[in-house]
């Protein structure tokens, strides 16, 4: 099979295409014949040399796949050899074949083409384990999403706001400040010309919001801290502005407040199954309605993997990346 594997630690251009033999497949496994895989930020932490596979995970780039299972042990499953499903996996999806534990597959939402479903899995499944497992947004409360127009920030934004919870997000355009805006955030910030703590402490009437989720901790941590609400959460899912922090530990003994995160990718399969079935059952009915949809910025070829990293590293897309591969 065609694939793209990571030469050396590096730029984009390391990414190279070359020939893999078809995955062998392991207990609890399926075949994917892959059509679409996503791009996501640990992909290019991957390529640095920064975030390697877990154990036993294929060293090829890739957490999602769209395809055809075309075989694998599928007995007390729903699935059959020649279903379209999306898939979590731990690697290996820029591939034209991709081996995924059958507990981590979903359907294909109705209405989805295989390249939209490509985009779901890493972003619903983060998403939903950490702005709803984890930090536990309910009720009518609120939620800061830093970050809006990442994969991450589009699928926060319209999967909160659908839920009913008044969102606001960061960006660094006012380009894309609209763009959040429009897929449902009632406020973008602008994080280039204001100061996000100032603008949530005037348009909540110095309330703060219940939950934000921080894919840039440093210093922002604490200023975030100044963000939240009594008894409010922070979940940091990535380090984009550095791994060190200095936080005013008296506000968060004061205000009960909570610090917390978490990464996805080495957690067991069981722990990922969990999210899968609250996906499908909350989330996939809102896909197939088109009450929330996946946003593609830009497909590129299987072979222009190191195109669509450049891309990435740029930050100038809204919404997500996608190789396609058939």
């Amino acid at each position: 099979m065609r694939a793209i594997e990571i030469s050396q630690p590096g730029g984009p251009e390391v990414l190279q295409l070359c020939e893999r033999p078809i995955p062998t497949l392991g207990a609890g496994e399926v075949l994917i014949k892959v059509h679409a895989a996503g791009i996501n930020r640990p992909d290019v932490f991957q390529r640095k040399g920064a975030y390697p596979a877990p154990a036993g995970a294929s060293d090829l780039p890739g957490l999602e796949v769209a395809g055809e299972i075309v075989s694998g042990d599928l007995a007390g499953s729903s699935f059959a050899i020649g279903d379209m499903v999306c898939a979590l996996v731990a690697g290996g999806g820029y591939a034209e074949y991709c081996a995924a534990p059958l507990l981590q597959c979903l359907p294909i939402p109705k209405n989805l083409t295989a390249t939209e479903a490509a985009a779901l899995p890493e972003t619903f499944f983060t998403v939903w384990s950490n702005v709803f497992d984890r930090a536990g947004l309910s009720g009518q409360e609120t939620l800061l999403v830093q970050g809006g127009t990442s994969g991450i920030g589009v699928t926060a934004i319209q999967l909160a706001a659908a839920l009913g919870h008044k969102v606001y997000a960061t960006a660094g355009s006012d380009e894309k400040c609209r763009a959040c805006e429009q897929i449902g955030a009632a406020r973008a910030i602008n994080y280039k010309t204001e100061d996000f703590v100032q603008v949530i402490q005037e348009i909540t009437a110095e309330r703060g919001v219940d939950v934000v989720l921080d894919m840039v901790a440093g210093d922002y941590v604490n200023r975030e801290l100044s963000c939240l609400a009594d008894d409010g959460r922070i979940v940091i899912i990535a380090l984009l502005g550095g791994a060190k922090s200095t936080l005013d530990v008296g506000a968060i003994l004061r205000r009960r407040l909570t610090v917390t995160g978490s990464t996805l990718r080495a957690r067991s399969v069981e722990f990922k199954h969990a999210i899968a079935q609250k996906l499908l059952l909350n989330v996939w009915p809102m896909l197939e309605s088109g009450k929330i949809k996946p946003l593609i910025y830009q497909t590129f070829a299987l072979e222009q993997a190191s195109e669509a990293h450049a891309l990435m590293e740029s930050s100038e897309h809204i919404g997500k990346i996608v190789l396609r591969v058939r």
